[in-house]
């Protein structure tokens, strides 16, 4: 037992003094709070912020309360962040359209991204295909259509093409919904063990909407 456990404890003693550093160690002692206790961490940037109200401090106050899905304090900070000289920062605005979608506020997610919606990283997005279905809530359908096929690029972004082919199923395009499906699928079938595993719910949807189409 000892031959076998010196080995181990000197592995960890090397990593712990050699490898990781006492930023990566504090990193890992954040996360670790983060995930066992959340609301320790809102405090502590709630102090931080009460300390020195920073762009910076807001933000990550304001991530940290969409960490724990309270989307209605997210969208407080993040305005308030967003105040004044930093009204037009890509990250801040990106997240606020994010956090009103998760509020269902979708006027204001159109209103946020008119914001950002020319700049480059925005193309092809999660916050420009949260504008196109906030624009489809609000009955906006063409212009919702022709933002939310930018997502539609082979082997990536499932989930999202699967959204839009119920959109699309929704909107009375079925055989364009129908092609899509296919491609999904035929793209499933080549995928790594991984991703099978991890888009494994989305392609039982993914099957089921194309069957109901094919029966219909």
């Amino acid at each position: 037992m000892i031959i076998f456990l010196a080995p181990l404890l000197g592995s960890v003693v090397y990593l712990v003094t050699q490898v990781f550093t006492k930023k990566d160690v504090e990193k890992v002692q954040k996360e670790l709070t983060a995930v066992i206790n959340p609301t320790a961490r809102i405090k502590e940037l709630e102090a931080k912020v009460a300390f020195s109200d920073t762009f910076q401090n807001r933000l990550d106050l304001a991530d940290a309360y969409v960490e724990i899905s309270d989307f209605g304090n997210a969208i407080s900070h993040y305005k308030e962040a967003l105040s004044g000289s930093h009204s037009k920062d890509y990250y801040g605005n990106e997240q606020l359209v994010k956090a009103y979608y998760k509020f269902d506020e979708y006027a204001e997610v159109i209103a946020t991204a008119q914001i950002i919606k020319d700049k480059p990283d925005f193309s092809s997005s999660k916050a420009q295909f949260l504008y196109g279905l906030s624009l489809s809530k609000v009955g906006n359908h063409d212009e919702a259509e022709e933002i939310l096929k930018k997502v539609n690029k082979r082997y990536s972004n499932y989930e999202e093409r699967f959204i839009l082919a119920q959109f699309l199923k929704d909107n009375n395009k079925e055989e364009e919904a129908k092609e899509l499906l296919e491609d999904l699928l035929s793209e499933g079938a080549y995928m790594t063990k991984p991703n099978k595993q991890k888009y494994k719910t989305t392609f039982i949807e993914i099957r089921k909407l194309h069957d109901e189409l094919v029966a219909e």
